[in-house]
């Protein structure tokens, strides 16, 4: 229930974000993304029952830990390609684990040049991504309606959030915010991997 549900205020939060910074977006990484992300949204759903959820966690946070300290990766400026894989892959995943953003802030991170632009194409993709999932899980059978007063709650605070963090986000400096985005992505993988200890030897 968790993952669906926490989808659904995803597309909220991400998707009035988006809207908010729309003029920032990196328009041009969003195509190959979203077919992507359909792709792998698909093939997650007819095996979400098949796959150790430890499995996957150990491999997000490998790979979001190389991306965010290898320089290589820093410094790849990732376009369209590298986009599509990202989308596949995370669209995949997303189905498992619910919260994909650290596999993809890496990605945005090295081809923005910008902070406003690093937030709001993060924004753009995670909804189109969320908003998939949510499809998926609906024609899969998990009914939302229980949960709408929740949601209505959830969006709206999400909603607050955004607009407060906007005019933080105007007033901080580019580098802090790098610095603050690579240990937070640090700490999220971090998270992942103890994760799927926990989980494998639960």
């Amino acid at each position: 229930m968790l993952i669906p549900i926490h989808a659904v205020v995803q597309i909220g939060s991400n998707g009035f974000r988006a809207f908010l910074m729309r003029r920032d977006i990196l328009y041009s990484v969003i195509p190959a993304f979203v077919i992507g992300t359909l792709i792998g949204s698909y093939i997650g759903g007819k095996t979400l029952f098949a796959l150790e959820i430890w499995v996957l966690q150990a491999i997000l946070g490998v790979f979001v830990l190389y991306a965010t300290w290898a320089p290589k990766f820093k410094s790849s400026n990732p376009g369209p390609a590298k986009f599509f894989g990202c989308g596949v892959f995370g669209g995949f995943a997303t189905m498992f684990v619910g919260g994909t953003g650290p596999l993809v802030a890496p990605f945005v991170n090295a081809a923005c040049k910008e902070r406003q632009q690093v937030v709001s194409t993060h924004a753009s993709l995670m909804t189109f991504q969320h908003l998939f999932k949510v499809i998926l899980f609906g024609v899969l059978g998990f009914s939302f309606g229980p949960y709408i007063p929740l949601l209505v709650g959830l969006v709206g605070f999400g909603v607050c959030g955004t607009i407060v963090g906007k005019r933080v986000l105007d007033k901080l400096p580019e580098k802090v915010f790098r610095i603050g985005l690579q240990t937070i992505l640090t700490l999220l993988a971090a998270r992942l991997l103890y994760a799927a200890v926990a989980t494998y030897f639960a």
